[in-house]
Protein backbone atom coordinates (compact mmCIF):
# COMPACT_ATOMS: atom_id res chain seq x y z
CA UNK A 1 0.00 0.00 0.00
CA UNK A 2 2.51 2.31 -1.26
CA UNK A 3 -0.50 5.10 -2.26
CA UNK A 4 0.03 8.01 0.14
CA UNK A 5 4.19 8.23 -0.37
CA UNK A 6 4.69 6.41 2.70
CA UNK A 7 5.63 2.77 2.02
CA UNK A 8 4.36 0.47 5.01
CA UNK A 9 3.61 3.69 7.24
CA UNK A 10 0.76 6.28 7.45
CA UNK A 11 1.96 9.39 7.01
CA UNK A 12 1.86 11.87 10.02
CA UNK A 13 -0.19 14.54 8.51
CA UNK A 14 -1.03 17.21 10.89
CA UNK A 15 -4.65 17.85 9.95
CA UNK A 16 -7.23 16.68 7.55
CA UNK A 17 -6.94 19.72 5.23
CA UNK A 18 -3.29 19.67 5.30
CA UNK A 19 -3.84 15.70 4.08
CA UNK A 20 -6.10 16.25 1.18
CA UNK A 21 -4.19 19.24 -0.32
CA UNK A 22 -0.60 17.48 0.24
CA UNK A 23 -1.88 14.72 -1.81
CA UNK A 24 -3.44 16.95 -4.31
CA UNK A 25 0.06 18.66 -4.64
CA UNK A 26 1.11 15.02 -5.56
CA UNK A 27 -1.52 13.62 -7.79
CA UNK A 28 -2.68 16.82 -9.92
CA UNK A 29 -4.07 14.59 -12.71
CA UNK A 30 -4.93 11.34 -10.67
CA UNK A 31 -8.79 10.87 -10.73
CA UNK A 32 -10.09 12.21 -7.67
CA UNK A 33 -14.29 12.01 -7.72
CA UNK A 34 -17.11 10.91 -10.17
CA UNK A 35 -20.32 11.95 -10.10
CA UNK A 36 -23.12 11.35 -12.90
CA UNK A 37 -23.89 14.27 -14.28
CA UNK A 38 -26.36 15.51 -17.31
CA UNK A 39 -26.77 11.77 -18.06
CA UNK A 40 -22.85 10.59 -18.08
CA UNK A 41 -20.55 10.26 -15.20
CA UNK A 42 -17.79 13.45 -14.93
CA UNK A 43 -14.39 12.72 -13.38
CA UNK A 44 -13.02 15.43 -11.19
CA UNK A 45 -9.05 15.01 -10.96
CA UNK A 46 -7.25 15.87 -7.52
CA UNK A 47 -5.65 18.90 -8.76
CA UNK A 48 -9.56 20.11 -10.13
CA UNK A 49 -10.61 19.30 -6.42
CA UNK A 50 -7.78 21.22 -4.81
CA UNK A 51 -8.20 24.25 -6.72
CA UNK A 52 -12.15 24.78 -6.05
CA UNK A 53 -11.70 24.01 -2.43
CA UNK A 54 -8.60 26.66 -2.16
CA UNK A 55 -11.33 29.24 -4.28
CA UNK A 56 -14.24 28.20 -1.72
CA UNK A 57 -12.24 28.64 1.23
CA UNK A 58 -11.25 32.24 -0.47
CA UNK A 59 -14.84 33.99 -0.58
CA UNK A 60 -15.63 32.23 2.76
CA UNK A 61 -13.34 34.06 4.57
CA UNK A 62 -14.01 37.23 2.40
CA UNK A 63 -17.81 36.92 3.72
CA UNK A 64 -16.29 36.71 7.39
CA UNK A 65 -15.98 33.21 7.93
CA UNK A 66 -13.29 32.30 10.11
CA UNK A 67 -12.11 29.99 12.35
CA UNK A 68 -14.66 28.32 15.00
CA UNK A 69 -17.63 29.20 12.93
CA UNK A 70 -20.35 26.07 12.58
CA UNK A 71 -21.35 25.80 8.59
CA UNK A 72 -24.30 23.74 8.31
CA UNK A 73 -23.60 21.31 4.74
CA UNK A 74 -26.94 19.29 3.44
CA UNK A 75 -26.01 17.68 0.55
CA UNK A 76 -26.32 14.30 -1.06
CA UNK A 77 -23.08 12.65 -1.45
CA UNK A 78 -21.40 14.48 -4.47
CA UNK A 79 -18.05 16.37 -5.23
CA UNK A 80 -19.37 19.60 -3.37
CA UNK A 81 -19.69 17.97 -0.65
CA UNK A 82 -15.50 16.91 -0.26
CA UNK A 83 -15.03 20.62 -1.76
CA UNK A 84 -17.19 22.25 0.57
CA UNK A 85 -15.62 20.55 3.72
CA UNK A 86 -12.48 20.95 3.12
CA UNK A 87 -12.60 24.37 2.49
CA UNK A 88 -14.21 25.12 6.05
CA UNK A 89 -11.67 22.42 8.06
CA UNK A 90 -8.90 24.90 5.87
CA UNK A 91 -10.41 27.93 7.58
CA UNK A 92 -10.64 26.36 11.29
CA UNK A 93 -13.92 26.97 10.89
CA UNK A 94 -16.65 23.84 11.66
CA UNK A 95 -18.37 21.82 9.31
CA UNK A 96 -22.05 20.15 10.22
CA UNK A 97 -22.77 17.73 8.13
CA UNK A 98 -26.63 16.59 8.06
CA UNK A 99 -28.82 14.30 6.70
CA UNK A 100 -30.91 15.31 3.25
CA UNK A 101 -33.88 13.72 4.91
CA UNK A 102 -34.11 16.27 7.62
CA UNK A 103 -37.30 17.92 8.48
CA UNK A 104 -37.55 21.78 8.54
CA UNK A 105 -37.74 21.11 12.37
CA UNK A 106 -35.02 18.95 12.11
CA UNK A 107 -32.81 21.61 10.91
CA UNK A 108 -33.63 24.16 13.16
CA UNK A 109 -33.06 22.01 16.09
CA UNK A 110 -29.26 21.84 14.79
CA UNK A 111 -29.25 25.57 13.55
CA UNK A 112 -30.29 26.48 17.32
CA UNK A 113 -28.14 23.53 18.91
CA UNK A 114 -24.88 24.30 17.21
CA UNK A 115 -25.29 28.44 16.63
CA UNK A 116 -24.70 28.00 13.02
CA UNK A 117 -25.40 31.22 11.16
CA UNK A 118 -24.40 29.87 7.37
CA UNK A 119 -25.16 27.19 5.57
CA UNK A 120 -24.39 25.31 2.03
CA UNK A 121 -27.17 23.24 0.37
CA UNK A 122 -27.52 21.18 -2.67
CA UNK A 123 -31.01 21.86 -4.06
CA UNK A 124 -33.82 24.25 -4.52
CA UNK A 125 -35.88 21.64 -2.86
CA UNK A 126 -33.59 21.04 0.29
CA UNK A 127 -32.97 24.52 0.55
CA UNK A 128 -36.38 25.60 1.06
CA UNK A 129 -36.58 23.30 4.27
CA UNK A 130 -33.81 25.15 6.16
CA UNK A 131 -35.40 28.50 8.07
CA UNK A 132 -34.94 31.87 6.64
CA UNK A 133 -32.57 34.89 7.99
CA UNK A 134 -29.36 33.22 7.56
CA UNK A 135 -26.28 35.08 7.17
CA UNK A 136 -24.88 33.03 4.58
CA UNK A 137 -26.66 30.86 2.22
CA UNK A 138 -24.86 28.52 -0.74
CA UNK A 139 -26.86 27.10 -3.18
CA UNK A 140 -24.99 24.74 -5.63
CA UNK A 141 -27.94 23.89 -7.86
CA UNK A 142 -29.99 26.60 -9.56
CA UNK A 143 -32.31 27.99 -9.52
CA UNK A 144 -31.23 30.19 -6.62
CA UNK A 145 -33.89 30.88 -3.92
CA UNK A 146 -34.12 34.79 -2.70
CA UNK A 147 -30.57 35.44 -0.86
CA UNK A 148 -28.83 32.72 -2.15
CA UNK A 149 -25.09 32.67 -3.57
CA UNK A 150 -23.91 30.52 -6.00
CA UNK A 151 -21.69 27.48 -5.11
CA UNK A 152 -20.20 27.47 -8.64
CA UNK A 153 -19.33 31.08 -8.98
CA UNK A 154 -17.96 30.62 -5.20
CA UNK A 155 -15.82 28.09 -6.16
CA UNK A 156 -14.32 28.94 -9.23
CA UNK A 157 -10.84 28.89 -9.69
CA UNK A 158 -8.99 31.70 -8.67
CA UNK A 159 -5.30 31.89 -7.13
CA UNK A 160 -2.90 29.51 -6.04
CA UNK A 161 -3.65 26.71 -3.66
CA UNK A 162 -0.74 27.21 -1.89
CA UNK A 163 -1.56 29.67 0.50
CA UNK A 164 -4.99 28.10 2.14
CA UNK A 165 -3.13 25.13 2.09
CA UNK A 166 -0.13 26.69 4.28
CA UNK A 167 -2.51 28.26 6.24
CA UNK A 168 -4.51 24.97 6.94
CA UNK A 169 -0.94 23.24 7.48
CA UNK A 170 -0.76 24.92 10.69
CA UNK A 171 -4.11 24.14 12.47
CA UNK A 172 -3.49 22.02 15.61
CA UNK A 173 -4.35 17.90 15.31
CA UNK A 174 -6.59 18.75 18.35
CA UNK A 175 -8.65 21.48 16.77
CA UNK A 176 -12.34 20.77 16.31
CA UNK A 177 -12.76 19.18 12.36
CA UNK A 178 -16.37 18.91 12.40
CA UNK A 179 -19.45 18.29 14.53
CA UNK A 180 -21.31 15.63 13.19
CA UNK A 181 -24.67 14.86 14.71
CA UNK A 182 -25.97 11.55 16.40
CA UNK A 183 -29.02 9.67 14.43
CA UNK A 184 -30.96 10.23 17.74
CA UNK A 185 -32.69 6.48 17.60
CA UNK A 186 -33.04 7.18 21.57
CA UNK A 187 -33.57 11.13 22.05
CA UNK A 188 -32.16 14.14 20.83
CA UNK A 189 -29.63 13.72 18.30
CA UNK A 190 -26.23 15.41 20.01
CA UNK A 191 -23.52 17.00 18.19
CA UNK A 192 -20.22 15.20 19.03
CA UNK A 193 -17.11 17.58 18.75
CA UNK A 194 -14.71 15.02 16.37
CA UNK A 195 -11.09 16.85 16.18
CA UNK A 196 -8.31 15.97 13.79
CA UNK A 197 -6.35 13.29 15.83
CA UNK A 198 -9.64 11.44 16.02
CA UNK A 199 -10.37 11.03 11.97
CA UNK A 200 -6.17 10.97 11.79
CA UNK A 201 -6.28 7.79 14.04
CA UNK A 202 -9.02 6.27 12.85
CA UNK A 203 -7.47 6.55 9.45
CA UNK A 204 -3.87 5.09 10.69
CA UNK A 205 -5.66 2.45 12.15
CA UNK A 206 -7.80 1.26 9.17
CA UNK A 207 -4.26 1.84 7.17
CA UNK A 208 -2.67 -0.74 9.18
CA UNK A 209 -5.82 -3.23 9.45
CA UNK A 210 -6.90 -2.99 5.15
CA UNK A 211 -3.05 -3.67 4.03
CA UNK A 212 -3.75 -7.19 3.07
CA UNK A 213 -6.06 -5.55 0.44
CA UNK A 214 -3.42 -3.48 -1.08
CA UNK A 215 -5.79 -0.32 -1.76
CA UNK A 216 -4.46 2.34 -4.27
CA UNK A 217 -4.83 3.36 -7.94
CA UNK A 218 -7.27 1.79 -9.95
CA UNK A 219 -9.48 0.81 -6.68
CA UNK A 220 -12.50 1.74 -7.15
CA UNK A 221 -15.01 2.71 -4.23
CA UNK A 222 -18.90 3.39 -4.43
CA UNK A 223 -19.92 5.75 -2.18
CA UNK A 224 -23.27 5.46 -1.38
CA UNK A 225 -24.17 5.79 2.46
CA UNK A 226 -25.06 9.04 3.33
CA UNK A 227 -21.45 11.56 3.62
CA UNK A 228 -23.37 12.98 6.82
CA UNK A 229 -23.11 9.51 8.67
CA UNK A 230 -19.60 9.33 10.51
CA UNK A 231 -18.68 5.66 8.69
CA UNK A 232 -18.94 6.74 5.52
CA UNK A 233 -17.45 10.51 6.11
CA UNK A 234 -14.35 9.30 7.45
CA UNK A 235 -14.42 6.08 4.68
CA UNK A 236 -14.72 7.78 1.79
CA UNK A 237 -14.39 11.29 2.04
CA UNK A 238 -10.09 10.66 4.10
CA UNK A 239 -9.64 7.13 4.17
CA UNK A 240 -9.90 5.81 0.67
CA UNK A 241 -8.87 9.22 -0.88
CA UNK A 242 -5.71 8.98 0.47
CA UNK A 243 -4.89 5.91 -0.65
CA UNK A 244 -5.19 6.57 -4.20
CA UNK A 245 -8.80 4.68 -4.63
CA UNK A 246 -10.89 6.60 -6.91
CA UNK A 247 -14.58 7.71 -5.30
CA UNK A 248 -17.81 7.56 -7.46
CA UNK A 249 -20.82 8.83 -5.87
CA UNK A 250 -24.08 6.26 -6.62
CA UNK A 251 -27.15 7.96 -7.86
CA UNK A 252 -29.23 6.80 -5.10
CA UNK A 253 -30.65 3.34 -3.31
CA UNK A 254 -33.09 3.48 -6.41
CA UNK A 255 -30.23 3.06 -8.93
CA UNK A 256 -28.00 0.74 -6.83
CA UNK A 257 -28.11 -2.30 -9.00
CA UNK A 258 -27.53 -0.15 -12.14
CA UNK A 259 -24.56 2.06 -10.60
CA UNK A 260 -22.89 -1.61 -9.46
CA UNK A 261 -22.86 -2.99 -12.80
CA UNK A 262 -22.17 0.39 -14.40
CA UNK A 263 -19.24 1.12 -12.13
CA UNK A 264 -18.05 -2.28 -11.33
CA UNK A 265 -16.65 -1.20 -7.63
CA UNK A 266 -13.69 -3.07 -5.73
CA UNK A 267 -14.14 -1.73 -2.86
CA UNK A 268 -17.87 -1.05 -0.81
CA UNK A 269 -19.11 -0.31 2.29
CA UNK A 270 -22.34 -1.46 3.61
CA UNK A 271 -25.24 -1.48 6.10
CA UNK A 272 -25.99 -5.00 7.57
CA UNK A 273 -29.60 -3.76 6.12
CA UNK A 274 -28.82 -3.95 2.49
CA UNK A 275 -26.68 -7.12 3.36
CA UNK A 276 -30.40 -8.56 4.46
CA UNK A 277 -32.29 -7.39 1.23
CA UNK A 278 -29.80 -8.89 -1.14
CA UNK A 279 -29.86 -11.94 0.79
CA UNK A 280 -33.55 -11.98 1.02
CA UNK A 281 -34.14 -11.12 -2.62
CA UNK A 282 -30.93 -14.28 -3.97
CA UNK A 283 -33.17 -16.81 -1.54
CA UNK A 284 -36.27 -15.73 -3.45
CA UNK A 285 -34.92 -15.72 -6.75
CA UNK A 286 -33.50 -19.18 -6.06
CA UNK A 287 -37.01 -20.83 -4.85
CA UNK A 288 -38.25 -19.91 -8.45
CA UNK A 289 -35.60 -21.78 -10.21
CA UNK A 290 -35.49 -25.14 -11.57
CA UNK A 291 -34.96 -27.76 -9.17
CA UNK A 292 -31.41 -28.50 -10.38
CA UNK A 293 -30.38 -25.33 -10.24
CA UNK A 294 -32.04 -25.38 -6.30
CA UNK A 295 -29.67 -27.60 -6.04
CA UNK A 296 -26.64 -26.44 -7.37
CA UNK A 297 -27.24 -23.70 -5.01
CA UNK A 298 -27.67 -25.35 -2.08
CA UNK A 299 -24.02 -27.19 -2.94
CA UNK A 300 -22.48 -24.30 -3.52
CA UNK A 301 -23.31 -22.54 -0.18
CA UNK A 302 -22.66 -26.02 1.70
CA UNK A 303 -19.12 -26.69 0.46
CA UNK A 304 -18.65 -22.69 1.23
CA UNK A 305 -19.67 -23.42 4.40
CA UNK A 306 -17.78 -26.62 5.15
CA UNK A 307 -14.35 -24.08 3.84
CA UNK A 308 -15.23 -21.58 6.48
CA UNK A 309 -15.38 -24.03 9.08
CA UNK A 310 -12.53 -25.60 8.47
CA UNK A 311 -14.01 -29.00 7.59
CA UNK A 312 -12.28 -31.17 4.55
CA UNK A 313 -13.99 -31.29 1.51
CA UNK A 314 -14.71 -34.87 0.53
CA UNK A 315 -13.10 -35.94 -3.05
CA UNK A 316 -15.95 -35.02 -4.99
CA UNK A 317 -16.83 -31.48 -3.59
CA UNK A 318 -13.70 -30.74 -4.15
CA UNK A 319 -13.87 -32.05 -7.79
CA UNK A 320 -17.52 -30.18 -8.10
CA UNK A 321 -16.06 -26.79 -6.30
CA UNK A 322 -14.66 -24.99 -9.66
CA UNK A 323 -18.10 -25.49 -11.28
CA UNK A 324 -20.54 -24.61 -8.19
CA UNK A 325 -17.83 -21.74 -8.86
CA UNK A 326 -18.66 -20.71 -12.27
CA UNK A 327 -22.25 -21.76 -11.86
CA UNK A 328 -23.51 -20.25 -8.91
CA UNK A 329 -21.02 -18.07 -6.41
CA UNK A 330 -19.58 -16.17 -9.49
CA UNK A 331 -22.96 -15.11 -10.89
CA UNK A 332 -23.69 -14.22 -6.74
CA UNK A 333 -20.72 -12.13 -6.83
CA UNK A 334 -21.93 -10.46 -10.06
CA UNK A 335 -24.85 -8.80 -8.73
CA UNK A 336 -21.70 -6.27 -6.80
CA UNK A 337 -20.35 -5.57 -9.96
CA UNK A 338 -18.23 -8.76 -10.18
CA UNK A 339 -14.92 -6.87 -9.03
CA UNK A 340 -15.50 -6.48 -5.31
CA UNK A 341 -12.33 -7.48 -3.35
CA UNK A 342 -13.28 -6.78 -0.35
CA UNK A 343 -16.84 -5.36 1.28
CA UNK A 344 -17.28 -3.60 4.90
CA UNK A 345 -20.43 -3.52 7.03
CA UNK A 346 -20.77 -1.28 9.82
CA UNK A 347 -23.22 0.87 11.23
CA UNK A 348 -25.51 -1.52 12.93
CA UNK A 349 -25.25 -5.68 14.14
CA UNK A 350 -24.56 -8.35 11.34
CA UNK A 351 -26.89 -11.11 12.36
CA UNK A 352 -23.72 -14.37 11.75
CA UNK A 353 -25.54 -16.34 9.44
CA UNK A 354 -26.26 -13.40 6.94
CA UNK A 355 -22.71 -12.87 7.17
CA UNK A 356 -21.58 -16.52 6.56
CA UNK A 357 -24.12 -16.32 3.43
CA UNK A 358 -21.93 -14.26 1.83
CA UNK A 359 -18.99 -15.81 2.91
CA UNK A 360 -19.68 -18.98 1.62
CA UNK A 361 -20.67 -17.54 -1.84
CA UNK A 362 -16.69 -16.25 -1.99
CA UNK A 363 -17.42 -12.29 -0.95
CA UNK A 364 -14.43 -10.73 1.40
CA UNK A 365 -17.30 -9.41 4.20
CA UNK A 366 -15.57 -7.63 6.75
CA UNK A 367 -17.93 -6.40 9.93
CA UNK A 368 -16.77 -3.86 11.66
CA UNK A 369 -17.90 -1.79 14.87
CA UNK A 370 -18.08 1.77 16.32
CA UNK A 371 -19.72 5.26 16.89
CA UNK A 372 -19.73 8.56 15.68
CA UNK A 373 -18.21 9.48 19.55
CA UNK A 374 -14.71 7.09 18.66
CA UNK A 375 -14.42 8.83 15.31
CA UNK A 376 -16.25 6.74 14.31
CA UNK A 377 -14.28 2.96 14.04
CA UNK A 378 -13.31 1.43 17.02
CA UNK A 379 -12.14 -1.97 15.37
CA UNK A 380 -13.02 -4.26 12.58
CA UNK A 381 -12.72 -7.91 11.17
CA UNK A 382 -8.75 -7.94 9.29
CA UNK A 383 -9.50 -9.10 5.40
CA UNK A 384 -7.39 -12.07 5.97
CA UNK A 385 -8.35 -13.11 9.20
CA UNK A 386 -12.03 -12.89 9.06
CA UNK A 387 -14.22 -13.96 11.91
CA UNK A 388 -18.20 -12.91 11.40
CA UNK A 389 -19.37 -13.24 14.78
CA UNK A 390 -17.05 -10.93 15.54
CA UNK A 391 -16.77 -7.23 14.95
CA UNK A 392 -12.76 -8.07 14.72
CA UNK A 393 -10.34 -6.79 16.50
CA UNK A 394 -8.85 -2.91 17.91
CA UNK A 395 -7.76 -0.69 15.54
CA UNK A 396 -3.80 -0.03 16.24
CA UNK A 397 -3.79 2.00 18.81
CA UNK A 398 -7.02 1.87 20.15
CA UNK A 399 -7.50 0.23 24.04
CA UNK A 400 -10.27 -1.24 24.82
CA UNK A 401 -11.56 -2.83 27.84
CA UNK A 402 -14.64 -4.66 29.23
CA UNK A 403 -16.42 -2.90 32.48
CA UNK A 404 -17.43 -4.84 35.36
CA UNK A 405 -21.12 -4.68 33.72
CA UNK A 406 -19.96 -6.03 30.85
CA UNK A 407 -19.80 -2.47 28.86
CA UNK A 408 -17.43 -1.80 26.51
CA UNK A 409 -14.86 1.23 26.96
CA UNK A 410 -12.12 2.82 24.59
CA UNK A 411 -9.71 4.79 25.02
CA UNK A 412 -6.87 6.54 22.04
CA UNK A 413 -6.60 9.60 19.75
CA UNK A 414 -9.55 8.27 18.38
CA UNK A 415 -12.31 9.58 21.07
CA UNK A 416 -14.28 12.79 20.67
CA UNK A 417 -13.49 15.95 22.20
CA UNK A 418 -17.01 15.74 23.72
CA UNK A 419 -20.46 16.82 23.03
CA UNK A 420 -21.76 20.17 22.12
CA UNK A 421 -22.69 22.41 24.78
CA UNK A 422 -23.33 18.91 27.26
CA UNK A 423 -20.96 19.34 29.57
CA UNK A 424 -22.92 16.97 31.96
CA UNK A 425 -23.18 14.14 28.84
CA UNK A 426 -19.52 14.28 28.13
CA UNK A 427 -18.61 13.82 31.61
CA UNK A 428 -21.20 10.67 31.95
CA UNK A 429 -19.64 9.24 28.46
CA UNK A 430 -15.61 9.91 29.08
CA UNK A 431 -14.77 9.55 32.66
CA UNK A 432 -10.38 9.20 33.01
CA UNK A 433 -9.99 9.13 29.46
CA UNK A 434 -12.17 5.97 28.67
CA UNK A 435 -15.41 6.53 26.24
CA UNK A 436 -18.29 4.96 27.52
CA UNK A 437 -19.72 3.09 24.51
CA UNK A 438 -23.32 2.22 25.91
CA UNK A 439 -22.84 -1.32 23.79
CA UNK A 440 -22.66 -5.02 25.93
CA UNK A 441 -19.62 -6.92 24.67
CA UNK A 442 -16.64 -9.67 25.45
CA UNK A 443 -13.25 -9.82 24.43
CA UNK A 444 -11.80 -13.09 23.42
CA UNK A 445 -7.98 -13.88 24.42
CA UNK A 446 -6.96 -13.41 21.46
CA UNK A 447 -8.16 -9.64 20.77
CA UNK A 448 -11.36 -10.49 18.86
CA UNK A 449 -14.39 -7.88 20.05
CA UNK A 450 -18.48 -9.36 20.04
CA UNK A 451 -21.09 -7.09 20.72
CA UNK A 452 -23.95 -9.10 22.37
CA UNK A 453 -26.58 -5.75 22.70
CA UNK A 454 -26.95 -1.77 23.62
CA UNK A 455 -26.80 -1.88 27.54
CA UNK A 456 -30.09 0.30 27.59
CA UNK A 457 -31.66 -2.07 25.56
CA UNK A 458 -31.14 -5.05 27.61
CA UNK A 459 -34.58 -6.79 28.39
CA UNK A 460 -35.41 -7.28 31.89
CA UNK A 461 -38.74 -9.85 32.14
CA UNK A 462 -40.85 -9.99 35.42
CA UNK A 463 -38.83 -13.13 36.43
CA UNK A 464 -35.22 -11.03 36.55
CA UNK A 465 -34.26 -12.89 33.38
CA UNK A 466 -31.83 -10.41 31.53
CA UNK A 467 -32.56 -11.06 27.49
CA UNK A 468 -30.86 -9.42 24.57
CA UNK A 469 -33.16 -7.77 22.11
CA UNK A 470 -30.70 -7.66 19.25
CA UNK A 471 -29.61 -11.21 19.36
CA UNK A 472 -33.11 -12.42 19.31
CA UNK A 473 -33.74 -9.85 16.28
CA UNK A 474 -30.86 -10.87 14.30
CA UNK A 475 -31.67 -14.69 14.40
CA UNK A 476 -35.21 -13.34 13.62
CA UNK A 477 -34.50 -11.36 10.03
CA UNK A 478 -31.84 -14.12 9.45
CA UNK A 479 -35.18 -16.75 8.50
CA UNK A 480 -36.25 -15.70 4.51
CA UNK A 481 -39.71 -14.87 5.57
CA UNK A 482 -38.94 -12.26 8.04
CA UNK A 483 -37.83 -8.70 6.99
CA UNK A 484 -37.48 -6.46 10.15
CA UNK A 485 -38.11 -7.49 13.42
CA UNK A 486 -38.22 -5.33 16.95
CA UNK A 487 -38.69 -7.74 20.21
CA UNK A 488 -40.01 -6.08 23.24
CA UNK A 489 -41.17 -7.37 26.84
CA UNK A 490 -39.19 -5.22 29.62
CA UNK A 491 -41.18 -5.88 32.77
CA UNK A 492 -43.23 -8.31 31.32
CA UNK A 493 -43.84 -12.13 31.68
CA UNK A 494 -42.36 -13.26 28.59
CA UNK A 495 -41.39 -11.54 24.99
CA UNK A 496 -43.31 -10.23 22.29
CA UNK A 497 -42.30 -9.43 18.74
CA UNK A 498 -43.51 -6.89 16.28
CA UNK A 499 -42.63 -8.71 12.55
CA UNK A 500 -42.29 -7.35 9.35
CA UNK A 501 -42.95 -10.18 6.80
CA UNK A 502 -40.71 -10.07 3.43
CA UNK A 503 -41.92 -9.14 0.57
CA UNK A 504 -44.60 -12.51 -0.47
CA UNK A 505 -44.44 -13.56 2.75
CA UNK A 506 -47.86 -15.18 4.39
CA UNK A 507 -48.38 -14.85 7.78
CA UNK A 508 -47.90 -19.12 7.95
CA UNK A 509 -44.75 -18.48 6.24
CA UNK A 510 -43.95 -16.36 9.52
CA UNK A 511 -45.56 -18.71 12.18
CA UNK A 512 -43.13 -21.42 11.01
CA UNK A 513 -40.02 -19.30 11.26
CA UNK A 514 -40.90 -17.67 14.63
CA UNK A 515 -41.59 -21.96 15.33
CA UNK A 516 -37.87 -22.61 14.27
CA UNK A 517 -36.57 -19.30 15.84
CA UNK A 518 -38.05 -20.34 18.85
CA UNK A 519 -36.95 -24.11 18.78
CA UNK A 520 -33.56 -23.27 19.42
CA UNK A 521 -34.21 -20.79 22.14
CA UNK A 522 -34.06 -21.53 25.78
CA UNK A 523 -37.45 -20.93 27.66
CA UNK A 524 -37.43 -17.47 28.79
CA UNK A 525 -35.95 -15.64 25.34
CA UNK A 526 -38.78 -17.72 23.51
CA UNK A 527 -41.57 -14.88 21.60
CA UNK A 528 -44.92 -15.82 22.95
CA UNK A 529 -46.87 -12.84 21.45
CA UNK A 530 -46.14 -11.08 17.83
CA UNK A 531 -47.87 -9.17 15.55
CA UNK A 532 -47.32 -8.16 11.51
CA UNK A 533 -46.81 -4.54 11.06
CA UNK A 534 -45.84 -2.39 7.90
CA UNK A 535 -42.17 -2.12 7.15
CA UNK A 536 -40.15 0.26 9.00
CA UNK A 537 -39.12 2.74 6.33
CA UNK A 538 -37.42 6.45 6.14
CA UNK A 539 -40.77 7.77 5.02
CA UNK A 540 -42.63 6.51 7.98
CA UNK A 541 -39.90 7.57 10.61
CA UNK A 542 -39.04 4.33 11.72
CA UNK A 543 -35.48 3.84 10.38
CA UNK A 544 -32.37 6.42 10.47
CA UNK A 545 -30.96 7.67 7.57
CA UNK A 546 -28.83 4.57 7.99
CA UNK A 547 -31.10 2.41 8.18
CA UNK A 548 -31.18 1.32 11.75
CA UNK A 549 -34.43 0.91 13.35
CA UNK A 550 -35.28 3.26 15.88
CA UNK A 551 -36.20 1.47 18.92
CA UNK A 552 -37.98 3.47 20.92
CA UNK A 553 -40.07 5.19 18.70
CA UNK A 554 -41.40 2.09 17.18
CA UNK A 555 -42.27 0.76 20.46
CA UNK A 556 -43.86 3.82 21.48
CA UNK A 557 -45.93 4.34 18.48
CA UNK A 558 -47.11 0.67 17.70
CA UNK A 559 -47.06 -0.42 21.41
CA UNK A 560 -46.40 -3.66 22.43
CA UNK A 561 -48.46 -6.98 20.06
CA UNK A 562 -51.61 -8.14 21.84
CA UNK A 563 -51.49 -10.58 24.42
Amino acid sequence: MAATGAGEHWPDWPNLPAMMFALAARWPERPMLRAHRAGAWRSWRWGEFAAQAAAFARTLRARCVAAGDRVLIVSENRPEFFIAETALMALGAVPVPTYVTNTPADHAFLLADCGARAAIVSTPALAVRLPRGLDLLIQMDAPLLPGAESFAALAAPSGAVDEIAAAARALPADTLACLIYTSGTGGSPKGVMLPHRALLANCRGAFALMRPLALGPGDVYLSFLPLSHSFEHLVGQFFLPALGTEIVFGRGAEHLASDLRDIRPTIMTMVPRLLELVRARILQQVARELGWKRALFRAALAIGRKRLDGARLTPFERLADPLLEALVRRKVRARFGGRLRAAISGGARLEPEIGRFFLALGLTLMQGYGQTEAGPVIAANPPDAIRIASVGRPLEGVAVRIAADGEIEVRGDLVMLGYWNRPEATAAAIRDGWLATGDIGTLSADGYLTITDRKKDIIVLSGGENVSPARLEGLLVAEPAIAQAVVAGDGEASLAALIVPAEGAAAAAVEEALARVNATLAPPERIRRHRLVPAFTLENGFLTPTHKIRRALVLQQLESPPP
